[in-house]
């Protein structure tokens, strides 16, 4: 699912993993191994100390619309192991993200990525930056889900 409003450019997509949530927890918070097993991520940079929560910083650099770009996360909401919430800002943008866990009732996960960017500062986008909103959100819904895919993969091969 994909959509823009007044400036924000949202996209939300899902997946069933054939585990429970703790497993699905421990991969997507194990951030040096990500570059391992999610293919469009080439590089993690974790920048701070002890477990992940509230206040985790790491740089991630991902290959996506053919070119490589480093983005600083940080972690501004964690509840174990049902969800986390990530921001970055880079060029302009704030970009907010929310990977939830809810388990299914056969041991499996419903694991669930929304993503939203906005012009920071509360500038309006003009043409040309609604236009690539939409022809971005196309191509992040792709990329989520192919995430979503790669977590599916990884989990259940330990399983």
């Amino acid at each position: 699912m994909t959509g823009t409003d007044a400036g924000t450019t949202s996209v939300v997509v899902e997946r069933r993993v054939a585990a429970s949530p703790g497993p699905v927890w421990e991969a997507i918070t194990d951030l040096p191994d990500l570059p391992r097993f999610l293919t469009g991520v080439r590089k993690v940079e974790v920048l701070t100390p002890g477990g992940f929560g509230v206040g985790t910083r790491w740089r991630e650099t991902r290959r996506m619309l053919g070119r490589e770009a480093t983005e600083e996360m940080t972690v501004t909401a964690c509840e174990p192991p049902d969800r986390y919430v990530t921001v970055a800002d880079s060029h302009g943008t704030h970009y907010v993200s929310e990977l939830t866990l809810a388990p299914d009732g056969t041991g499996s996960t419903v694991l669930r990525m929304s993503f939203s960017a906005r012009p920071a500062h509360g500038r309006a986008p003009g043409l040309l930056g609604r236009a690539f909103a939409r022809l971005g959100a196309k191509a992040v819904a792709k990329a989520l889900a192919k995430d979503l895919s790669d977590i599916a993969r990884a989990v259940e091969s330990r399983a």
